[in-house]
């Protein structure tokens, strides 16, 4: 049975990496998917793939989230009934050298968003959050009820500072509906090739780094780290296949529809792998040999970091289904395809 039409969301961020992932899947599962992007860590190209794989003239509006005005328009013009919140930097290296920046960009722009639903009147958000939020992790696997502590970077500070301010709207208002996801480390790109990460510059990520190394883009991937207290000393972290995570937003989405209020959601696998796992499963994986070498630690970097997911399985019966594997495979599908 065919499904019915449902109503327009609103990605902020929408070009971007996740946004992309995230309007494929809402215009498959029968959303009108409104995208508004920035375009200053995404391609305008993006759009283009976007509407062919879906077969539909998905609208983009060029702009910058904290343009209160811009955004008020948006949603009038295409009657958006929920924001998908994913604009913002994301570097936590990047955060640790220039605070000032991603403060105005994340924080100011995930307040304009706020003002501008409360404005026109909707009251469902899609907050992309981090496990940045936990800090140094006290306790693993992370669960949801982690204890509060100081994030170790600028950018985990700003995706605190948010998430605070949802928690005390949600308090004022007790008609809104809000999911926090919390994301730990998004990887690969869509299985048809065809879509997948592509910041301009340096990849921030270690896998697009991996990939760009394997493939002669970059000259080496450099292992921030080589002591930490991990099986083989390099950093530990749980990796997520973007389309396994855009799945959780649909679920979060449902969830908070029918129950409403605020609610915390860890989007991970469960499982952590450190930096060497990575290279040697996409060596192992694709044939191809990664040239790598260790570095220094980097400011703003834990050692170890995974989710306990179990609060996401039972609420919204959401799983990672793909493995490491086919993670490393899709990016280096994807960027193999860009290559040629």
């Amino acid at each position: 049975m065919e499904k019915k039409s449902r109503g327009a969301i609103l990605i902020t961020g929408g070009a971007g990496y996740i946004g992309s992932h995230l309007a494929l899947k809402l215009v498959a599962e029968k959303y009108r998917a409104v995208l508004i992007d920035n375009f200053s860590n995404s391609k305008p190209e993006v759009i283009q793939s976007i509407r062919a794989l879906t077969r539909q003239d998905t609208p983009i509006w060029e702009g910058d989230v904290r343009d209160q005005s811009l955004l008020e328009d948006c949603i009038r013009r295409y009657e958006i009934e929920s924001v998908f919140h994913l604009a913002g930097m994301k570097s936590v290296s990047e955060s640790v050298s220039n605070p000032t920046e991603y403060y105005d960009n994340n924080v100011i722009g995930a307040l304009c968003v706020i003002k501008a639903m409360q404005t026109v009147g909707i009251k469902k958000i899609l907050f992309s959050s981090s496990a940045t939020v936990y800090g140094q992790p006290l306790s693993l696997p992370i669960t949801e009820a982690h204890p509060a502590t100081r994030a170790e970077s600028p950018y985990g500070k700003t995706k605190q500072i948010i998430e605070s301010m949802l928690a005390d709207l949600a308090v004022s208002e007790a008609s809104w509906e809000i999911a926090v996801l919390r994301y730990f480390n998004p990887v690969g790109a869509h299985p048809s090739g065809k879509l997948g990460e592509d910041p301009f510059g340096l990849p921030g990520n270690l896998l697009p780094i991996v990939v760009g190394a394997a493939r002669g883009a970059l000259p080496e991937v450099i292992v921030y780290g080589n002591d930490y207290d991990t099986s083989d000393g390099t950093g530990v972290r749980d990796y997520v296949h973007v389309m396994d995570l855009v799945a959780g937003h649909l679920a979060a989405h449902e969830f908070v529809s029918q129950h409403g209020g605020i609610h915390h959601w860890n989007l991970g696998t469960g499982t952590g792998h450190s930096v060497l796992e990575v290279i040697n499963t996409f060596e192992t994986a694709t044939g191809v040999t990664v040239p790598w070498r260790f570095g220094p630690r980097r400011s703003g970097d834990v050692a170890t970091s995974y989710a306990d997911p179990s609060k996401a399985a039972k609420e919204l019966d959401w799983r990672a289904d793909k493995d490491l594997k086919d993670m490393v495979l899709d990016s280096w599908r994807w960027q193999v395809r860009e290559q040629d």
